[in-house]
C-alpha cells in the first residue's frame, strides 16, 4: 500500500469491519463504516474499493465501477483496488479483464493467498487448465501442509490431460503423511478413490484392480469399490471373478440393470446371438426366483427374446403385473414398441385379456393366454381395471395411437374405480384429450384430477402445464403459487424465476408464442438463457467448496457436466423458439413495435387493427407503469434485512426487450444459436435454425455447413430437399458474385454432390411426385414454391397441403403446421377455410381447427 494510504489505528479497525461486513453480507453496516472512514480520508483508495464492492453486491454496477476507477487513481499500487476491480469484472462475466486485474494485483502482492485463490478459481472457470496448474503449484508450494492443495493440483493436471502427473501428486502426498488416516476420514477416502479413477483412465486396469483391492477397507463408498472391481475384472477378461463380483452387486440391488448387463458379459453371453438366449433366460429366471418382489430379471428377457419365446414370456410378465394392478406396467414395456412385431404381440395379448370374462371368484377365462393356462387374478375388478388402463395408454402412445379406443378404455377404467383421491386414471384421460387437440377440455380434466389431491406437487405441476397449453397463464401461475413462497417479490411467477423453474418458464414462453405475444415470449426465453448462465456462474461456489469438503470425484463430474450444459433439452427448446422469434423480427420489423406473429393478410384487416389497438394500449400501460416506477425512485426502495435492494422488474411486459431485439435480431439470435450448434450438432432442428439465421445474414458457407450436417444425420429428412433448394435459389439470385474460394467450396461440397442438374422448380415438382403422401415433404415443397415465387399464386400448394390431411400417417401436429404454413405463404382465405373444414372432419374436437 502506498504511503499516503496509511490509516490511523481507529480507521484501520473500521476498515477491517468493512471487510467483515462485506463477507457476511451485512451491506448496510459495511456502507456505514466505509462512509465514516471516507469523511475523514476522502481519497482512501482501499475504502473506496470496498465500498464499490458492496455497491456492486447491491446491484449498482455502474456506480461501483465508477467508484473503483476513482479508487485506482488514488491508489494505483494497491493490491486491494486491483483485486476489487477484478471482482467487479468477474461479476459482469468479463473474465478476460478480471484475469488481467487479478494478475496485476498478484504482482503487487505475490504472497496474497486470497488473490491467488480467486485467480485459480477464474482460470478453472474459463477452463484455462494450463494457467490453473501453474496457480495451484504456487499455492501448494506456499502451503504444502494442506491436503486440498495437493488434491487441487492433481485435479488441475487431470483436467489438463496429464494423468500421470495427477497420479504422481496424489502418490507423493500419501508418501508424505506421517500417520495413517482414520477410517472415518472422508477426505482421504474420496482422494484414494479418485486416484483409482485416474489409474483406470490411464488404461492400466491390472494396476487399478490391485489398487482398489488395497483400499477396499479404508474406502467409505463400498458400492463404488465393488462396481470398480467388477468393471476392472471384466475389462481384464477374468470372467469367473467378474461373475462373482457382479453377483455380489446384484445381491445388494437386484433391480440395477447395468449390473445385469455386466453379468451377461462376464458369462460370455451375447443378446444378439440366438443360441445364447436360452442361457440368458435361465440366468434371469434364477434371479427372478430369488424374490417375488423383483421386477428387473422378469422384465429384461423381453428385450432379447423373439417369436414364440417372446410371446410366452410377455404373456407371463403382463399377467403377473396386471393381476397385481401395477399402474406402471405400460411404462415398463413401451420401450419394446420400437419393434413393430413385439408391439403387435403385446397388443394381441392384452386385447385378449380384455375379452376374458371376470367371475365372482376372481378367475378369468384364458382367451388371451399364450399357453392356454388359467390365470386367477386377486379380484375381477382389479384385472379389468388394469387391462383397460394398459390399453388406454397403449392406444394413446404415439407408435400405436388410436385415440377413440384410448378414450373408450380410460372411461371404462374410471368407471371401475371412481375414487375421490386416486387421480392416476383422470390424468391419463386428460393426456388423451390433449393428444386429440382438446386443449381446453384437457386442461379442465387435469384440474379436476388435481383437485382430488391438493397436496400432491406432481399433479399440480402437470395441471399448470396443461393450463399453459390452453393459454391460461393466470390460472397456471395460481396453481404453481400453491407451492411457492408467499412473500416472494413478483408473486408466484417471481418465485418461479428465482427458483429457476426452467420447465414452467419454457412452457409459459411457448404459450405466449402460440398467442402471438412475442414480447412476453421472448422475455421468458431470455430468462431461460439467463438461468443457464447462472448455472455456469454457480461453479464458482463449488471450486472451493468441493475441495474443502473433499468431494473430488463429484467435483470432476460436475466440471464435465458443465462443459456439456447447453445440451440440456430445455435450453434447446427455449433456444429454438427464441431463434424463430428473432427471424420473424428480421423478416417483419414492424413486429418489434407491438405487432403479432401470424402475418395476417388483407382479409384479416379488422383483426389486424384490433390487435394493433390492443398492442397500443399495452404499450401505453407499460409506459405508464414505467413512469410510475421512475417516480417511486424518490421514495426509499424495498430492502432486505441486510440492506440489499430488492430487484424490481422494469420491463414486466417485455416490450422494451422486444424493441431492443428488433434493432439487431440476428445478432441476438446468434447468442442462442452458437451453443446449440456446438453442444447439439446432431440435432436436426438446431441445424435448421442455424441455416435460417445464416441465410438471413447472407453467410452462405455456415448455412451450407448446417445443411451438410443435416445430410450427415438424416439424408432422407424433408428439410434436406427444402433447404437445399432454397440455398440454390439464393445462390442464383446473388446481388454480388461469391468470392472465388467460397464459390469453389460451394461447388465441390454441395452443387456437385447433392444438387440436381435440372432447374429447381422441376426438381421440386418431381420430389412432390415421390412424396405426395407425406405431410412434412409436401410442406417442404410448398415452402420451396413460395421461395421461387413469393408473389405468385399459391392455390396449388394449398390443394397439395389439403390433400395430406386424408393420409393415415398425417398427425395433428403436422396438420397444425400445415395451417401455419398457409398463412406464411399468404394463401387466400378460402384456401385456409377449405383446409380447416377438411381438418375438422378428421380431428373433430381439435380446438385449433374450431378457432380458425
Amino acid at each position: 500500500m502506498a504511503a499516503n494510504q496509511q490509516l490511523p489505528s481507529k480507521e484501520q479497525t473500521l476498515f477491517r469491519h468493512v471487510v467483515q461486513n462485506y463477507e457476511s453480507k451485512q451491506y448496510k453496516k459495511g456502507l456505514k463504516a466505509a462512509e465514516q472512514i471516507l469523511r475523514k480520508h476522502p481519497n482512501h483508495g482501499d475504502t473506496q474499493a470496498m465500498k464499490a464492492l458492496i455497491l456492486s453486491s447491491q446491484g449498482k454496477s455502474e456506480e461501483a465501477f465508477e467508484l473503483c476507477r476513482i479508487a485506482l487513481k488514488n491508489a494505483m499500487k494497491s493490491q486491494v483496488c486491483w483485486h476489487v476491480y477484478g471482482l467487479l469484472y468477474r461479476g459482469q462475466r468479463n473474465y478476460e479483464e478480471a484475469l488481467k486485474a487479478y494478475r496485476f494485483a498478484l504482482r503487487l502482492d505475490p504472497d496474497s493467498s486470497q488473490i491467488l485463490r480467486d485467480l485459480a478459481m477464474l482460470q478453472v472457470q474459463m477452463r484455462d487448465y494450463a494457467g490453473y496448474v501453474q496457480s495451484r503449484r504456487t499455492m501448494l508450494q506456499a502451503r504444502p501442509q494442506h491436503r486440498q492443495n495437493w488434491t487441487a493440483l492433481a485435479i488441475a493436471l487431470h483436467m489438463s490431460g496429464d494423468l500421470a502427473g495427477a497420479e504422481d501428486v496424489l502418490q507423493k502426498y500419501e508418501e508424505s503423511m506421517r500417520q495413517t488416516p482414520s477410517r472415518s476420514d472422508m477426505e482421504n477416502a474420496e482422494a484414494v478413490l479418485y486416484k483409482n479413477t485416474i489409474i483406470a483412465e490411464r488404461g492400466e486396469m491390472e494396476r487399478a484392480l490391485e489398487h482398489v483391492d488395497s483400499i477396499a477397507k479404508m474406502a467409505l463408498d463400498k458400492t463404488a469399490v465393488m462396481e470398480m472391481r467388477a468393471q476392472y475384472l471384466l475389462a481384464l477378461d477374468r470372467k469367473e471373478e467378474a461373475v462373482e463380483a457382479y453377483t455380489k452387486l446384484l445381491r445388494r440391488n437386484a433391480e440395477h440393470r447395468e449390473h445385469y448387463e455386466g453379468l451377461e458379459k462376464a458369462k460370455g453371453l451375447d443378446r444378439s446371438k440366438t443360441e445364447d438366449h436360452q442361457k440368458l433366460g435361465e440366468m434371469y429366471h434364477g434371479w427372478a426366483e430369488q424374490s417375488e418382489r423383483i421386477d428387473a430379471p422378469r422384465r429384461l428377457p423381453l428385450d432379447f427374446k423373439t417369436g414364440d419365446a417372446f410371446r410366452e414370456h410377455a404373456d407371463k410378465y403382463l399377467r403377473r403385473m396386471l393381476k397385481k394392478g401395477v399402474p406402471s406396467t405400460f411404462a415398463n414395456v413401451k420401450q419394446l414398441y420400437s419393434d413393430p412385431e413385439k408391439k403387435e404381440v403385446i397388443r394381441e395379448l392384452v386385447e385378449g385379456y380384455a375379452s376374458e370374462k371376470p367371475q365372482a371368484n376372481g378367475s378369468a377365462e384364458p382367451n388371451g393366454s399364450a399357453d392356454g393356462s388359467h390365470s386367477k387374478p386377486d379380484a375381477a375388478t382389479t384385472w379389468e381395471l388394469s387391462v383397460n388402463y394398459f390399453l388406454a395408454q397403449h392406444y394413446d402412445y404415439h407408435l400405436s395411437r388410436d385415440l377413440s379406443r384410448a378414450r373408450k378404455h380410460i372411461e371404462r377404467a374410471i368407471e371401475l374405480k371412481p375414487s375421490e383421491t386416486d387421480y392416476t386414471y383422470h390424468m391419463t384421460r386428460a393426456r388423451i384429450m390433449k393428444h386429440n387437440g382438446e386443449v381446453a377440455e384437457a386442461s379442465k380434466a387435469m384440474n379436476e384430477a388435481r383437485e382430488m389431491d391438493l397436496k400432491d406437487r406432481y399433479i399440480n405441476t402437470k395441471c399448470a402445464k396443461y393450463q399453459l397449453r390452453n393459454g391460461q397463464h393466470d390460472d397456471a401461475v395460481a396453481t404453481m403459487g400453491l407451492f411457492t413462497r408467499k412473500e416472494a417479490v413478483g408473486g408466484p411467477l417471481g418465485d418461479l424465476l428465482d427458483m429457476q423453474c426452467v420447465w414452467f418458464i419454457t412452457e409459459d414462453g411457448e404459450a405466449y408464442v402460440r398467442q402471438s405475444n412475442l414480447a412476453l415470449a421472448l422475455k421468458r426465453f431470455k430468462a431461460v438463457y439467463d438461468i443457464f448462465i447462472a448455472w455456469e456462474d454457480d461453479q464458482f461456489d463449488f471450486h472451493s467448496f468441493s475441495l474443502r469438503k473433499g468431494m473430488v470425484r463429484a467435483y470432476v463430474d460436475m466440471l464435465r457436466w458443465e462443459d456439456r450444459l447447453r445440451e440440456h433439452p430445455f435450453f434447446t427448446r427455449a433456444a429454438l423458439s427464441a431463434i424463430r422469434i428473432y427471424c420473424a423480427l428480421f423478416d417483419h420489423p414492424e413486429l418489434a413495435k407491438g405487432g403479432t406473429a401470424n402475418g395476417e393478410t388483407a382479409e384479416g384487416a379488422a383483426e389486424r387493427k384490433k390487435a394493433a389497438k390492443k398492442a397500443k394500449k399495452d404499450a401505453e400501460k407499460a409506459e405508464a407503469e414505467r413512469k410510475a416506477a421512475a417516480a417511486k425512485k424518490a421514495t426509499p426502495a424495498k430492502k432486505e434485512e441486510d440492506g440489499e435492494t430488492k430487484k424490481e422488474d422494469a420491463d414486466p411486459h417485455g416490450l422494451e426487450l422486444l424493441k431492443s431485439a428488433g434493432e439487431k435480431p440476428l445478432e441476438d439470435a446468434m447468442k442462442f444459436l452458437m451453443p446449440l450448434l456446438e453442444m447439439s450438432p446432431r440435432n436436426v432442428e438446431g441445424q435448421v435454425a442455424g441455416f435460417e439465421v445464416f441465410m438471413r445474414r447472407k453467410k452462405y458457407l455456415p448455412a451450407l455447413k448446417c445443411l451438410l450436417a443435416i445430410y450427415a444425420v438424416e439424408p432422407e429428412h424433408p428439410k434436406c430437399h427444402e433447404l437445399g433448394c432454397r440455398l440454390r435459389i439464393a445462390l442464383e439470385r446473388l446481388e454480388e458474385p461469391l468470392p472465388a474460394t467460397v464459390k469453389q467450396i460451394v461447388d465441390s461440397e454441395f452443387l456437385q454432390k447433392f444438387a440436381s442438374k435440372q432447374e429447381v422448380e422441376q426438381d421440386n415438382e418431381e420430389y412432390l411426385g415421390k412424396h405426395s403422401k407425406s405431410a412434412m415433404h409436401v410442406q417442404g415443397v410448398a415452402r420451396v414454391r413460395f421461395a421461387l415465387k413469393p408473389e405468385g399464386d399459391q392455390t396449388q400448394s394449398a390443394k397439395d397441403l389439403s390433400s395430406t390431411l386424408g393420409e393415415e400417417g398425417t398427425t395433428l401436429v403436422q396438420a397444425e403446421e400445415g395451417l401455419r404454413l398457409l398463412e406464411d405463404i399468404h394463401a387466400d382465405s378460402k384456401a385456409r377455410e377449405d383446409y380447416v373444414a377438411k381438418a375438422r372432419v378428421r380431428w373433430t374436437e381439435a380446438v385449433v381447427f374450431k378457432q380458425s
